[in-house]
């Protein structure tokens, strides 16, 4: 009798191990992994601030960032359940792992409430002025999901202000003393950017068919290309301020020379946009297009050199 018991125990095993590992590949979908890339604008202020090279702040703003991840894919869990009806009706969410029956909502909704807990238990241990931004950046994006993101126009400035908050979460863990106030305008609004980019996607991929998302119905793509002309302009006169007027910037006005990589990354984002037709946001676009990935990469560089060897 003893091995028919461990037989079946065994066999139980088993059984259940691959619903198991289905489930945690389904949460970890779920989670968004490829969205954490947009976290990356907490490390603005370290790098900005010319503090990339020190240990202890460069440990603190990797700690946020990964709080911030927690936080997001807690957001998206969240998002996940509160649209599982309207995903079910999308061409493409309806692929989603909640939206499929991979994962119970129970499931779901209470690992959201672990990855919340962490992620603020952690960020108040890093720093009470980072706990509070996280904690206001966790209830606006909460708040997105319930209602905001169905209100035209404020969706995509409410998103917005999350980046903005990315940034500022940045500065209290780096004790920042030089970031310019020029540099929360430029993030604000290569936020808007992404934000009416993906609405334009979004309002293309529809064509044809009843919208999922209540505000898309307000957009059209007349709306949004002038959106996104005006704040793409805007963005390159915000930018071009900066490398000249910012406070902690070399007096020889170096920071110059990475204008013309930035005016190439947007209008290179506007030509996959209107002559590929390609359609996507510009986070994502930049994670298979290889001329803006060496566009960045190059700014990337030159901003570093100007900002540590220059000045």
């Amino acid at each position: 009798m003893a091995y028919d018991h461990n037989s079946v125990d065994s066999e139980k095993v088993i059984v259940t191990l691959p619903g198991l590992s289905r489930l945690a590949a389904g949460l970890l979908r779920s989670m968004r992994p490829k969205q954490w890339t947009k976290n990356i604008f907490i490390f603005a202020p370290l790098v900005f601030d010319g503090k990339l090279f020190q240990l202890i702040p460069f440990i603190n703003t990797l700690a946020g960032f990964l709080v911030l991840c927690l936080l997001s894919s807690a957001v998206y869990l969240i998002n996940d359940c509160a649209d599982v009806n309207a995903d079910r009706a999308h061409p493409t969410k309806r692929h989603r792992p909640i939206a499929r029956g991979e994962v119970p909502i129970s499931v779901a909704v209470g690992w959201a409430a672990v990855l919340v807990i962490v992620g603020l238990g952690v960020g108040f241990a890093l720093d009470v002025r980072f706990g509070a931004i996280a904690a206001g950046y966790f209830l606006l994006t909460t708040l997105y999901t319930f209602s905001l993101k169905h209100v035209a126009i404020l969706d995509v400035i409410v998103l917005a202000a999350g980046f903005v908050l990315r940034v500022a979460a940045g500065t209290p863990l780096v004790e920042a003393e030089r970031f310019s106030p020029w540099l929360y305008t430029c993030m604000g609004l290569l936020a808007l950017l992404i934000g009416f980019g993906k609405r334009r996607a979004e309002l293309v991929e529809m064509a044809g068919a009843r919208a999922t998302r209540e505000a898309l119905g307000d957009y059209s793509l007349a709306l949004l290309d002038q959106v996104i002309a005006i704040v793409t302009g805007a963005l390159i006169v915000s930018y071009t301020f900066y490398t000249f007027s910012a406070p902690q910037l070399p007096p020889n006005h170096a920071m110059m020379l990475t204008v013309p990589f930035v005016i190439y990354g947007l209008f290179r984002y506007l030509y996959l946009v209107h002559v590929r037709g390609q359609g996507g946001a510009p986070d994502e676009l930049a994670l298979w297009d290889r001329p803006l990935q060496v566009t960045f990469v190059l700014w990337g560089m030159l901003a570093i050199a100007v900002l540590y060897v220059l000045s």
